[in-house]
């Protein structure tokens, strides 16, 4: 077979190593050689000898879910093979994350990720309920993690003499040492007029990086994830 299909741009190589790599922009290949966890339903090809489960998220973790709608549906990806991982055409990237660090993201730009990286559901601090009940999920340990955004995200640096404002539905993920707080940048007057639609941003300050998606979510988007 001819034409540009077929050229070396789309025709993926075997791995060389073991665990996850960017394919192209908009798939993570994972060579497995044991076990890893991914997005359900996020396999879109694979060779070898490879089995996908179910994984179940306990008590704790189904409550969690129920009451933060921020559950991670996963699946436990066990064998020796290597699988493609996608969403809805969004661009994948990869972070490493390494001892003593913690990664806190957005559950729906969750991709796949090491079996090494442990996950739990957080209230995200200084949100409050009253700012819509966020909850993220926070990763710790030693491994990567794939994820995916709508667009090329920006990653802006956060300082202590320059705090960073994000619209709350902008957000991806953010690094260990920021702390978080509602801000209101609309005042009541503003507000009364109808109001500018950017209202109440996330604060966040202190010395780290913090993860913006280069379009908010629409109310039709956040049904679907």
């Amino acid at each position: 077979m001819k034409g540009d299909l077929f050229s070396s741009q789309h025709v993926v190589q075997p791995a060389v190593a073991p665990g996850m790599s960017v394919e192209n922009a908009k798939c993570i290949k994972y060579a497995v050689n044991g076990e890893m966890y991914a997005r359900q339903g996020a396999m879109v090809a694979y060779r070898g000898d490879l089995r996908f489960e179910r994984k179940g998220q306990g008590v704790g973790g189904m409550l969690k879910r129920a009451v933060t709608g921020e559950g991670l549906p996963l699946m436990t990806v066990r064998g020796q093979g290597e699988a493609w991982f996608a969403h809805e055409a969004q661009n994948c990237f990869i972070v490493d994350v390494e001892p003593g660090d913690q990664f806190t993201v957005n559950g729906r730009h969750v991709l796949c990720f090491d079996a090494s990286l442990s996950y739990e559901i957080k209230t995200v601090k200084g949100s409050g309920i009253s700012g819509g009940g966020l909850f993220n999920s926070v990763f710790a340990g030693q491994g990567r993690l794939g994820l995916v955004c709508d667009g090329n995200p920006l990653v802006i640096p956060v300082s202590a003499q320059a705090p960073v404002y994000v619209d709350t539905d902008a957000v991806v993920g953010w690094t260990t040492h920021l702390q978080t707080s509602l801000h209101r940048s609309q005042s009541i007057g503003s507000m009364l007029r109808g109001g500018s639609g950017e209202a109440v941003q996330l604060m966040f300050q202190g010395e780290g990086f913090v993860v913006v998606r280069p379009s908010e979510l629409t109310p039709q988007k956040n049904q679907q994830h």
